[in-house]
């Protein structure tokens, strides 16, 4: 009783020093966000407001939200840096010469892109890769379920989010199996991703041999004093040999078993060749982190596959809040550059950062066809309105925006001309650009872009003739945001919606005429 005594009058001592000096702590913060943290003027003018207007809370939030990780060197390669900056320079002298060009005319509309992730964040290039695309959980987790199955040697697995429910019971099962027979394996959570899922969880799965690892693990089991950055990346990693990379988390509701969202389509890799090598690599430095455990050091990790999987060329591309580039976001944005024909977009969430929505808007306006396919439903509905308002901007310069109406869509990824695509765990977003760890699979292939189009495009035909009701339709529920920016009258919006949903055959007339007819109805009113 003392000790809590004596520690509520420390605790009161501490509060009454620092709220009597809470203006000269605030002086102090904004001098370190003006002039020795790169944040963007409107994130500053934003921190700088609450801590002015807020004096107490605004300073609990920027040790919560605010604090800048750049200057952090989080992830190190222990070991074999020298030779991974060995391997990375004989490249971009590769690029830099044009070898690569002549081994491989293809990637000759792409080699500037291959150096600049080279240069920017030490991707590397392999080419001898074969990649199967999953859209639906269950094929999926039935692939990789298998492929633990014939796991010999190790299985990494790291996920935002594990469910204690029917699929991960269903992973278990096959992982505990493995390791009874001697297979290595590791799981890497995030804490605030698996926060429904207590420690007596994960203790229970080390104790059957399991090793376990919780990224920026919270406080007093509860409290998570990082909670604006996360470890989005999901990977799985199986004997060197195969790899996942995604937007599949485990849990009932990617499987389709949550009736909240329905049928949950998504977009998930699964990878066989060198590149496997660079989802290790990300997954060991992770791992390295949050364990503190140098996996470098073991040999049986890396080893060079003995026959090519396939043709495939690809780059492992990761980024985080450690790094002073966004290098997800600058190579989705070197790809709108690049785009002659035609651009596809699938993410959850749209909140574009400023130099993403112009080049989208540059690129309709130049006449390369943008399509933006993002959910009917919010799973978070703030984000959702935000979504609209840039859909709407996007609209309104020409761009082909649908809404997937047959579920939830939570796939992430580009895909430009039919020859190159970019998929993984990135949502295109500013939060996944700049506060969350990712990691995408960059792609240059036309077999592979051209079937994540074809995808794309074949949804809505492929449901209009499985149901009679239109899944997968335009939806024109941004325009009204726009309308209400342009003084027209907000109820007046669903005219349009019932105009486009009178269409059979889908739309049949570009929602721009169909906003200047909407004009002249009201300015003839």
């Amino acid at each position: 009783m003392t000790t809590w005594v004596q520690f509520w009058q420390t605790f009161q001592e501490v509060f009454r020093y620092t709220w009597a000096h809470m203006v000269w702590i605030n002086l102090v913060l904004a001098i370190i966000i003006i002039f020795f943290q790169r944040k963007e003027a409107k994130s500053a003018w934003a921190w700088l407001l609450a801590l002015n207007v807020l004096p107490g809370l605004g300073f609990l939030m920027y040790l919560l939200a605010g604090t800048d990780m750049h200057k952090r060197k989080m992830f190190k390669i222990k070991g074999i840096e020298e030779q991974i900056n060995d391997a990375v320079r004989r490249q971009e002298y590769s690029v830099k010469s044009r070898e690569l060009e002549q081994e491989n005319p293809d990637l000759k509309d792409f080699s500037d892109l291959v150096f600049f992730n080279l240069e920017s964040a030490g991707c590397m290039i392999s080419g001898d890769n074969a990649v199967e695309i999953f859209t639906d959980g269950n094929d999926k987790f039935d692939a990789l379920i298998e492929d633990i199955k014939n796991a010999e040697s190790y299985i990494f697995l790291q996920y935002y989010i594990i469910k204690d429910d029917v699929l991960f019971q269903r992973i278990r099962e096959a992982l505990l199996e493995k390791a009874a027979q001697g297979v290595e394996i590791r799981i890497l959570y995030d804490a605030m991703g698996c926060r429904s899922v207590g420690k007596h969880f994960w203790k229970e799965m080390e104790k059957q041999g399991i090793h376990v690892a919780v990224f920026f693990p919270a406080l007093f089991g509860r409290l998570h004093l990082r909670v604006n950055y996360r470890n989005h990346r999901k990977i799985a990693v199986i004997d060197g040999k195969v790899a996942y990379v995604g937007g599949f988390n485990i849990g009932k509701e990617y499987i389709g078993l949550d009736p909240k969202f329905g049928h949950w389509r998504d977009t998930h890799l699964r990878i066989c060749g060198s590149a496997v090598g660079g989802l290790l690599l990300r997954y060991i430095q992770d791992w390295d982190y949050a364990a503190r455990e140098n996996l470098f050091e073991n040999p049986k990790y890396f080893i060079l596959p003995e026959e090519k999987a396939g043709n495939v060329k690809m780059q492992i591309i990761s980024s985080g809040p450690d790094s002073e580039l966004q290098s997800i976001r600058d190579n989705y944005l070197r790809l709108i550059h690049k785009a002659k024909k035609s651009i596809y977009i699938q993410t959850p969430y749209f909140i574009p950062d400023e130099s993403i929505q112009t080049a989208l808007l540059m690129a309709t306006m130049s006449g390369v066809e943008v399509n933006l396919m993002f959910p009917c439903k919010p799973d978070h509905p703030f984000v959702y309105w935000a979504t609209l308002s840039y859909v709407g901007e996007l609209i309104m310069a020409g761009a082909n925006c649908y809404t997937y109406d047959n579920g939830f869509l939570h796939a992430k990824g580009l895909s430009i001309d039919g020859k190159a695509c970019c998929y993984g765990t990135a949502n295109m977003d500013i939060r996944s650009f700049a506060l969350n760890f990712e990691v995408n699979a960059m792609i240059f292939d036309q077999n592979i872009a051209g079937e994540m189009e074809r995808i794309f495009r074949d949804w809505p035909v492929h449901l209009r003739q499985e149901s009679e009701s239109r899944h997968f339709r335009f939806r024109p529920a941004a325009c009204m945001t726009m309308y209400t920016e342009q003084g027209w009258r907000w109820q007046r919006s669903p005219d349009i919606l019932q105009e486009l949903q009178r269409k059979p055959e889908g739309v049949q007339k570009h929602p721009q005429d169909l906003l200047k007819d909407l004009q002249r109805r009201e300015a003839g009113n």
